[in-house]
């Protein structure tokens, strides 16, 4: 028992023996490990050291670097200004001494004009002393006192200056009149340039298409009944001949033509035609054209900033739609005048809203609801006055074919700006003969010439090209021809607007190569 024990207590001390000496040496070990990191560790700290430490070296460098720079700059900077302040007082300096030169210089020239002035008054007095004895002499051999033979000066300039004052105011006059003529073409080239317009022209026919010819035997109607009811409630002509698809409405009445041309329309689309729908159809038909007309004659006034004119002027005014003169069409007409009178009021200084008025209402007279044996412009200047229009806008409209004396600047205005309007190329027709006969005269009255080898009258008649030959014709006088025949073509002949006169004159040099 005991020697087990012992056994025991030796194995037990053999395993604290083991564990004691395994522990010394864990020990040795990890304080060994420990040391090592230790140093590993010293050593990244030394190395971190060393890159920081020459980091800032390199930074530090790097700003002074900078510094030196700015300071550099710096001190140019101090250079630059410092010479420029040295220039700057060199020319201050340089200035003042040429300051002080001119100062001594004005001395010195006060000091020779004081002395020079002295002599002067010296002299003055010796020429005071002189005249006074040549008054005297003269006063001795005329028999005149000064103040006489001033008075009898005065008015020989008197005479003078009145003859050469009306020769004056003559050219004055003169070149007034030759300013004022040049003036006038100048406001009214203007005008019409700044007013544009389109032209429509009308014929006394209308024409009424079908789709076959069926249907003229239903406008016909039953032995031509409905035919001569149409015409009776229209006051038109149809005529149904032969024309294919087509049915002619001839009279002299637009309104008339228009109300038949409607009315046509809707009993054709309508399809029954008879007398009693033929009497209600045209008589919707007249009441929507009267509305037409009232509506048009509003619409203008509007487009034109026309107020506060009457109902009954605003009517006449839609009815002129449906009326022309001389192929024109009067409303268009009228709208164009009255823009040109606006315009040339407008240049001229004057009210240019009456000018517009007056323009528009020019040609009133032309569609009364009655018939009249008055001149249209007293017509229509009766009309204005019956209707309040202001007077001046009265007296331009009565005025405007000189029916009545022109009491105001408008009515000159309105009677040129009607010219103007009617004289347009193409605005108004003409009769094809009588067209062509004056484009025969102007260039048979060109050819009459000696020299003259071909004309040709173009633009409508607007201008005549004249060539000559080149041996026969100098060129100065090829000059004096184009005036000739400008005064000559003004003296005979009639016509609307100018005529521009271009003489021609070439000279060809021709040799053959063989």
């Amino acid at each position: 028992m005991d020697t087990y024990l012992i056994a025991i207590f030796v194995g037990v001390l053999g395993i604290a023996l083991g564990v004691l000496l395994s522990s010394t040496v864990l020990r040795k070990r990890v304080t060994k490990k420990s040391q090592t990191v230790l140093l590993d560790a010293q050593e990244k700290a030394e190395m971190i050291k060393k890159e920081k430490i020459l980091q800032a070296k390199e930074k530090f460098l790097q700003l002074k670097t900078e510094h030196e720079q700015v300071v550099n700059e710096r001190n140019n900077n101090l250079l630059k200004n410092e010479n420029r302040l040295k220039q700057k007082e060199a020319t201050v300096s340089q200035k003042f001494e040429e300051l002080n030169k001119k100062d001594k210089e004005l001395v010195n020239l006060r000091k020779n004009l004081t002395s020079q002035l002295e002599v002067i008054n010296a002299k003055q007095e010796e020429l005071d002393k002189f005249i006074h004895k040549q008054v005297a002499q003269l006063e001795a051999i005329s028999g005149l006192t000064a103040e006489e033979a001033k008075a009898q000066i005065i008015e020989t300039l008197k005479d003078e200056a009145k003859s050469e004052a009306m020769v004056y105011v003559q050219d004055i006059l003169d070149e007034a009149k030759l300013t004022a003529n040049q003036k006038a073409r100048e406001i009214i080239i203007e005008t019409i340039q700044r007013t544009a317009t389109e032209n429509a022209v009308e014929n006394s026919v209308s024409v009424f298409n079908i789709d076959n010819d069926e249907i003229k035997g239903r406008i016909i109607g039953r032995e031509g009944r409905n035919i001569r009811t149409l015409e009776a409630l229209t006051g038109i002509e149809i005529i149904i001949d032969d024309s294919p698809d087509a049915i002619i409405l001839s009279g002299f009445d637009p309104v008339r033509r228009e109300i038949a041309r409607l009315s046509l329309h809707k009993l054709v689309t309508d399809g029954r035609i008879h007398p009693a729908r033929i009497e209600e159809v045209v008589g919707k038909t007249k009441k929507q054209i009267e509305q037409e007309i009232i509506e048009t004659g509003k619409r203008t006034c509007i487009d034109l900033g026309i107020h506060n004119m009457s109902p009954e002027l605003v009517r006449l005014v839609g009815k002129m739609k449906y009326r022309s003169s001389y192929g024109q069409n009067l409303l268009q007409h009228s709208r164009e005048v009255a823009n040109l009178c606006a315009t040339m009021a407008a240049e001229l200084g004057l009210n240019p809203k009456k000018a517009k008025r007056a323009g528009l209402l020019h040609d009133i007279g032309k569609v009364p609801d009655n018939e009249s044996e008055l001149p249209h412009a007293l017509l229509g200047m009766k009309l204005a006055e019956k209707y309040k229009e202001n007077e001046e806008v009265c007296n331009a409209i009565g005025s405007h074919h000189e029916e009545v004396e022109m009491t105001t600047l408008l009515a000159p205005i309105v009677q040129v700006c009607d010219a103007i309007s009617g004289a347009r190329p193409g605005a108004r027709r003409e009769v094809v003969e009588a067209y062509i006969q004056r484009l025969k005269n102007l260039e048979a009255l060109a050819l009459s010439y000696p020299g003259v080898v071909k004309t040709y009258a173009i633009q409508a008649g607007r201008e005549l090209r004249v060539i000559v030959g080149a041996e026969a014709v100098s060129d100065e006088e090829a000059r004096l021809l184009s005036y000739d025949l400008s005064k000559k073509i003004q003296d005979e002949m009639t016509y609307p607007g100018q005529i521009k006169i271009t003489v021609i004159r070439e000279t060809r040099a021709i040799n053959f190569a063989r």
